[in-house]
């Protein structure tokens, strides 16, 4: 149940204009009452509404995209494809940073229960456990679109991609190069698609009769220096491997460093295919095999479901789930 200024009113036995004027810090409304008020307000954990007063329609003309971070070249693209569809609308984009941070996630939906935007299209941040921010919006039928990283309990429309048969994808690759030992480079976060990729990741090895080890699947985190030391210590083992998969761009970027700082010569000693939407991925040196994800169509797609919600005067949001498939793109990092 949404708290209005006019339940606080009744409940404190007093006049709308009164309890307005003492949330907006009025002078003309005494400090007793303003304390009595704001108490009261937190208490009750009270949003205001910021448009409200002044729109009729209660529309803001903005749309807000949640996103882990906008280095990774697959969030920049996606953000340019939902911004392609947001103009041509009359609507303001306003993107929010988590950092991987979950407690930020949760005071960013939070934020957006007063009218701050009219929809969002979210990326969700790896946690074990998500609390109540986002299942509320949902509940409320708030206009949310999920688009590659989903909260799979929370009913809503979902954008994604075919992440388990481009986990299968990239490694069968590697084998078919003559890889036999491969490393699954993941995330110590909770999320669903590093999961798909490394499952599609271990079927094509199980599909091929190589045994999956332990030692070859890193969870690495979000400091590039614990990173650094985790892939260090991998390719200085003995029996290291001879090929990677990078489950998200900055693990397969980073190989590269290690490789080079180690003297190991990809795709002679090591193969490497890594999941990125990276412009420059061809001119690295080697150029970088990709299993490179539609971001633009994926935001574009996101977008469109979006408005589509917003449109519909009967407020009906779907719980729709459209798969867009990544390709594969060849190039010297895996050369035989």
């Amino acid at each position: 149940m949404s708290i209005t200024i006019r339940k606080i009113a009744k409940d404190l036995q007093l006049a709308v204009s009164t309890v307005s004027k003492a949330l907006s810090d009025s002078y003309e409304i005494s400090a007793e009452t303003k304390r009595r008020v704001l108490e009261y307000a937190e208490k009750l954990d009270y949003v205001p509404n910021l448009y409200a007063s002044s729109l009729k329609q209660r529309k803001s003309h903005n749309i807000a995209v949640v996103v882990p971070e906008v280095a990774d070249s697959f969030f920049s693209s996606a953000i340019n494809g939902i911004e392609s569809v947001a103009q041509t609308k009359g609507y303001h984009v306003i993107v929010y940073l988590t950092h991987e941070d979950l407690k930020k996630e949760e005071a960013i939906l939070r934020d957006f229960r007063g009218g701050r935007v009219d929809g969002v299209l979210i990326s969700v941040s790896g946690g074990a456990k998500r609390n109540s921010p986002i299942h509320d919006l949902s509940a409320k039928k708030f206009p949310l679109v999920f688009f590659d990283r989903a909260c799979e309990e929370v009913e809503a429309a979902k954008v994604l991609t075919d992440d388990f048969e481009s986990g299968y994808k990239a490694t069968q690759h590697l084998i078919d190069r003559g890889c036999r030992k491969i490393a699954f480079l993941g995330t110590s976060e909770d999320l669903e698609i590093i999961d798909l990729r490394r499952m599609g990741y271990e079927s094509a090895l199980l599909s091929n009769k190589i045994k999956s080890k332990k030692k070859f699947i890193l969870r690495c985190g979000n400091s590039e220096e614990e990173n650094y030391s985790l892939i260090h210590k991998l390719l200085c083992r003995k029996d290291r491997p001879d090929g990677i998969v990078g489950s998200i761009e900055k693990l397969a970027t980073l190989s590269y460093t290690l490789c080079y700082d180690l003297k190991l010569k990809i795709s002679r000693d090591i193969k490497i295919v890594g999941f990125s939407s990276l412009p420059f991925a061809s001119l690295l040196n080697p150029s970088l095999t990709t299993i490179t994800q539609p971001a633009f169509e994926m935001g574009r797609t996101a977008a469109t479901l979006l408005f589509n919600i917003l449109e519909n005067k009967k407020g009906e949001v779907p719980n729709q789930r459209i798969i867009l498939p990544s390709s594969l793109m060849e190039r010297s990092s895996t050369k035989k």
